[in-house]
């Protein structure tokens, strides 16, 4: 540890199941990075979906949340290169993300170049990373049609600004209210629709689906014959069978942790790629709130009342 006296920290834990409410503040010793690991002092930590899910079950207790960081480093575990103490980075945390100090993967951590905020990287970076990565799987050409679900999520909301620069020909957002549509319209979505309707219009060639659970059928569903559903959500979900045999339809999963590991390449160009179009304002990662760490609770209500506008983001 760089201060001999920072040896205790605030955390968040939960010793239960259940909403936002099981949600506490604690003091904690401070974490040591094992190998291969940085310890970050947090200025900004993202609030997820899985996250929140976590919260209301399967997840052991006393639980903690993993989640996406961005800071200082202050200390170095062995077998790390590439880092120095000091250095302002955004990285994933699979120990306590919700903390004044967490651990993480210096594999899964990136530097914050000069200008960029603690926030704009928790933002921009993680929830970009994702939605790059659905559309390089997915790979939409211009004379295609692209669906997002989730799509006023933090993920959501950079996917639908992706697939339009990236030059498909129709962009359609689906989202849990009609009272979003401006906001997507705002992003560049030509069409949005709510999961509540018979019909998401006609049907696309692509669909990027973050939602899972009763989203995922429909999501198939709005797939024309031919078309392709990458599926990055923690709300798991059944696949129609009968559907993918009939439309000729494919799914395929996706999760960051394979992808970074056996794509690190185009893993790291997509993080250059996205700090680029940041800076030049193709890209903007919108901030729907920034919620002092003691309130997590109140972050978490946001998520679940699927209220938010772009990330919510907690402030140690």
């Amino acid at each position: 540890m760089t201060n001999d006296l920072e040896v205790t920290m605030r955390r968040i834990r939960f010793h239960e199941h259940g909403g936002p409410e099981v949600l506490r503040l604690e003091q904690a010793e401070s974490p040591e990075p094992g190998p291969g690991e940085l310890l970050v002092r947090t200025e900004a930590i993202g609030v997820t979906l899985p996250g929140v899910r976590r919260v209301r079950g399967g997840s052991p207790l006393p639980g903690i949340l993993g989640g996406e960081i961005a800071g200082q480093v202050v200390a170095l575990g062995p077998e790390v290169t590439g880092f120095a103490v000091g250095d302002p980075v955004v990285a994933l945390s699979f120990g306590n993300a919700y903390a004044e100090l967490a651990t993480a993967p210096a594999a899964l951590a990136g530097h914050i170049p000069d200008g960029g905020s603690a926030t704009q990287a928790v933002a921009l970076v993680r929830s970009g990373q994702v939605a790059l990565a659905a559309l390089s799987v997915a790979d939409p050409g211009p004379a295609e049609s692209v669906l997002i679900t989730g799509a006023a999520s933090g993920v959501g909301h950079l996917a639908v600004q992706l697939a339009r620069l990236r030059g498909v020909k129709r962009v359609v957002a689906a989202v849990s209210s009609p009272a979003k549509a401006d906001f997507l319209h705002a992003q560049g979505a030509d069409e949005v629709v709510v999961y509540g309707s018979e019909s998401w219009g006609e049907p696309v060639d692509v669909v990027l689906e973050g939602v899972g659970g009763e989203l995922l059928p429909q999501a198939l569903a709005a797939l024309a014959p031919g078309g392709r559903l990458v599926f990055f959500g923690s709300g798991g979900g059944t696949i129609p069978a009968f559907d993918l045999l009939a439309g000729g339809k494919t799914v395929t999963g996706l999760t960051m942790a394979r992808f970074s590991s056996t794509r690190r390449d185009l893993y790291d160009q997509h993080g250059e790629r996205l700090w680029q179009l940041a800076r030049s304002g193709e890209l903007t990662p919108v901030v729907h709130a920034e919620i002092p760490l003691a309130e997590a609770a109140r972050a978490h209500a946001i998520i679940e009342a699927r209220a938010n506008l772009g990330k919510v983001v907690l402030r140690p």
